[in-house]
């Protein structure tokens, strides 16, 4: 393989280079492991998924197509090393050379669905890119040159200083859209660029436009990989080589305009006005109209026929290509590629490689962390104004409590609501890693960034931005309505609460949805484990009452380690029997806060005040290393 650019210090682009590199694959196997369960005794068995796929990729596009299943997808991963060497047997070799450990950090692959963060606009993440993906050694100024240069190339000049678009802001058009993705990983100047399926999503005029633009690339000099199902005719007329997929195998590689003239002398004629493309996917799937129409009369067809014909049909492509001249062409070729590589006996592994460090990755991630957070409403402004209008809510409700009987009920009533109020609010944040899952692995094998940068970026924008404010605000609005204990320190001591449990279920939300796809999912094991936790707060039932058996459950909760905190601190010293005639008091009235503590099973000396706090400090540390190793044993390859 030819080494890396160094950036801008060739100030190749988009168009030019004339540095693609040849791509060969030999003997590519690839086998999946399915199902396996210990509870059934089910046993696990084997799917191949590529069978034996040989072939040479040169500069130029390059296609492979193939119907759903076939295996393209699956396919374009293996040549881009992003599958799980697990399953995988055979070599991929660049310029005959063996495909280096941190391949997929030197390729660019633009992935189906558009990972790129939306709230940017197009300048903002190709600078991005640039300033994580580009060596140190490359100047700033010459980055920033770099970016314009592609952008113009892009044809992005228009839309440069747009933002790229989310579901709440409007942004650029869907080709645009594509165009930044593939302009992200232009950035590094990439010897091979990999696209899965990037027609996906955008009409056929707009699809069209996105393949030209690769056509003009290929033209000068790079090598693109890329998958699509069923392009149009415009756009198959711009493959210089194809590669046709049935169920895992190789029915054809060779010249994409070609593939015509194969096919006819096997006996498969295309309809003059039929899609290239279109005929392909019929052939490949045994349709009465591509097949049949090409060995009998329209009078012969009959169900039978067509049974017999699906059922063979992928047995006889198979064979026919291997009896082709293309296959014995293309074995020659891959033998002589073989035999000037340089013997190796280690199996294929995945490596990370970073241009960057720790501190230029963390500013830069840090950063667009916080620019996405405050050009975001809904996770910014919003959570704000809900925390005030609920902390409006529970001081009118609770407004001016007194010091008697019904004030001890209400400030008990209140501090439960508050504790509880934190651990709910903070379910928001298991969309933290879920809703960027996808530009997280993207970004992270592509070798933007460390793992433990990310993870410490989105703590800090997080918990500490997102939890602390909104905390704050709640405090200082709900506190004075319901007129708690009016001294400054129990008023600090409070807030101090109040954000320690907002930090600690914030943390437990995060390792329970680190791992997780899909946000509903996630919230239900949340919600169940805030209702489990909120029986043994110490509202609903007395803790000193539970039986022992069930005792040690109160010290998973964390809204009792909070509420316990916030009595100790509010009841201490009061007393609700101030108003009475102390010789009319009735007996078993619970007249100091004190006393109230203890029927509560509260400890209210300095270490058990303290202790709460040291727990819940204790369990957001164990959340916390929880979300990191779930995030670090992600399945990053699929």
């Amino acid at each position: 393989m030819e080494p890396r650019s160094n950036g801008a210090s060739k100030h190749q682009s988009a168009g030019s280079g004339q540095h693609g590199a040849t791509v060969s694959f030999h003997n590519i196997h690839y086998k999946v492991t399915q199902g396996g369960n210990f509870l059934c005794r089910k046993k696990a068995t084997t799917k191949d998924i590529l069978i034996d796929l040989n072939g040479i990729m040169k500069p130029g596009l390059n296609a492979i197509m193939g119907a759903t299943g076939s295996g393209k997808s699956s396919f374009l991963d293996v040549l881009a090393a992003r599958k799980d060497p697990a399953g995988l047997s055979g070599e991929v070799l660049i310029d005959g050379a063996p495909q280096p450990p941190n391949f997929k950090c030197l390729s660019g692959y633009v992935v189906q669905d558009d990972v790129v963060m939306g709230t940017l606009t197009v300048r903002e993440n190709f600078s991005f890119s640039a300033a994580l993906r580009l060596p140190s050694t490359v100047s700033q100024e010459e980055k920033d040159q770099k970016v314009n240069k592609l952008i113009q190339e892009l044809g992005l000049s228009r839309v440069a200083d747009s933002r790229v678009g989310t579901q709440l802001i409007r942004g650029i058009s869907g080709g645009e859209r594509k165009r930044t993705n593939i302009g992200m990983e232009l950035i590094i100047d990439p010897s091979v660029l990999f696209l899965d399926e990037p027609t996906t999503g955008l009409d056929a005029s707009t699809a069209n436009s996105v393949l030209l633009l690769l056509k003009r690339m290929a033209n000068n000099g790079r090598t693109i990989i890329l998958s699509i199902h069923q392009p149009r005719y415009t756009i198959y007329r711009l493959f210089d080589s194809l590669t046709l997929l049935v169920t895992g195998k190789q029915v054809y590689h060779g010249p994409a305009q070609r593939a015509l003239e194969y096919f006819s002398d096997i006996g498969y004629n295309c309809e003059p006005h039929n899609n290239p493309a279109d005929f392909f996917l019929d052939v490949i799937n045994g349709d009465s109209t591509a097949v049949i129409y090409s060995n009998m009369d329209r009078e012969d067809l009959d169900s039978d026929s067509v049974s017999k014909s699906r059922q063979g049909i992928e047995e006889k492509l198979v064979e026919e290509y291997r009896n082709c001249h293309y296959y014995k062409q293309t074995k020659t070729e891959l033998e002589r590629i073989i035999q000037g590589k340089p013997p190796t006996t280690t199996k294929p592994s995945r490596t990370i490689t970073y241009n960057t460090s720790f501190l230029t990755q963390f500013r830069w991630v840090l950063k667009r962390t916080f620019r996405n957070l405050l050009l975001n409403p809904q996770t910014s402004i919003a959570q704000v104004a809900v925390t005030l209008f609920l902390a409006l809510v529970v001081g009118a409700i609770f407004f001016g409590v007194r010091e008697d009987q019904k004030g001890l009920q209400n400030r008990f009533g209140a501090l439960f609501f508050i504790t509880v109020n934190q651990c709910f609010s903070s379910l928001s944040s298991a969309e933290l890693f879920i809703s960027e899952r996808k530009l997280f692995i993207h970004e992270y094998i592509s070798g933007y960034y460390r793992l433990s940068v990310y993870f410490l970026s989105k703590m800090l924008s997080d918990i500490i931005t997102l939890r602390t404010i909104p905390a704050v605000v709640f405090s200082c609005v709900a506190y004075f309505m319901i007129g708690l204990k009016p001294t400054a320190e129990a008023f600090f001591l409070f807030m101090f609460t109040v954000i320690l449990v907002a930090y600690t279920a914030t943390a437990m939300a995060l390792a329970i949805s680190a791992d997780q796809t899909v946000v509903a999912i996630a919230n239900i094991f949340m919600t169940i484990a805030c209702v489990f936790m909120m029986i043994f707060a110490g509202l609903l039932v007395n803790l000193p009452s539970i039986v022992n058996w069930l005792a040690w459950l109160k010290y998973l909760s964390i809204p009792r380690y909070g509420l316990s905190a916030l009595e100790i601190n509010e009841f201490a010293g009061l007393n609700f029997c101030r108003e009475s005639n102390t010789s009319t008091v009735p007996p078993g009235l619970t007249c100091t806060g004190e006393e109230f503590l203890t029927i509560q099973g509260v400890d209210y000396s300095t270490w058990g005040f303290w202790q709460n706090h040291m727990a819940l400090g204790i369990m957001t540390i164990c959340f916390l290393i929880i979300t990191y190793l779930k995030l670090y044993f992600i399945r990053k390859f699929t």
